[in-house]
């Protein structure tokens, strides 16, 4: 049994999963067809993901990491350097955006890693 996987679930550990965008299954196909759609289905064990819906639990999940971390940036920038309006306004939505992507696409994986590892399914099953 692979290290940290649950007894008996058949799942891949949830570290992989969430971090590296894989199957929740077998650990080893993507997750992911773009930026933030999750497949129709595992291409190397064949899992079904249309049922596993993360809903709105990943954008809530980039919006308190990432604006917490980006308003304490931005005050402390502000207060230490000074820089002009125009400098913030340029630097922080360069910040913030990439960043989002990055956390809700770790939070979207790890949601339906843990879906799948509960046996939980959203509408469609």
């Amino acid at each position: 049994m692979a290290a940290g996987a649950a007894p008996g679930s058949g799942a891949a550990p949830l570290a992989p999963v969430a971090l590296l965008g894989r199957c929740p299954r077998c650990g080893s196909g993507p997750l992911f067809s773009g930026v933030l759609a999750v497949r129709e289905a595992c291409p190397a064990c064949g899992l079904d993901l249309r049922a596993h819906d993360s809903g709105d639990g990943p954008a809530m999940a980039g919006i308190f990491i990432v604006g917490a971390l980006a308003v304490i940036a931005a005050l402390v920038v502000d207060v230490r350097y000074e820089p002009p309006l125009w400098a913030h306004a340029l630097l922080w939505p360069a910040l913030v955006l990439p960043l989002s992507l990055l956390v809700m696409r770790l939070a979207k994986a790890l949601l339906v890693a843990l879906q799948y590892r509960h046996r939980l399914r959203g509408p469609a099953g």
